[in-house]
């Protein structure tokens, strides 16, 4: 059993498949980075320092100043500029 196993694994789709969810895996954190890193800080200084990670649309009936204070309180929230 453990042969046909090691058939099974080294026949080529199994490590076809496991390098290519690593490249995948880094090709991701390359985009991320990418996004976060450098196009964001230009389209934020453009539209005068906008930090866009505390940008959110509360759901609940209070108002919050931060999305830091709409998540202390446990109130839902649409976190769109962590998304951005």
């Amino acid at each position: 059993m453990l042969k046909e196993f090691k058939d099974f694994a080294m026949r080529g789709n199994v490590v076809d498949m496991a390098v290519g969810i690593i490249i995948g895996a880094a090709f991701g954190k390359i985009v991320s980075s990418l996004v976060k890193d450098v196009i964001m800080p230009p389209i934020g200084k453009m539209m005068g320092n906008v930090d866009f990670s505390n940008l959110f649309v509360n759901l609940g009936d209070t108002a919050y100043e931060s999305l830091a204070a709409a998540q202390e309180a446990g109130a839902p929230t649409i976190n769109y500029g962590v998304f951005l």
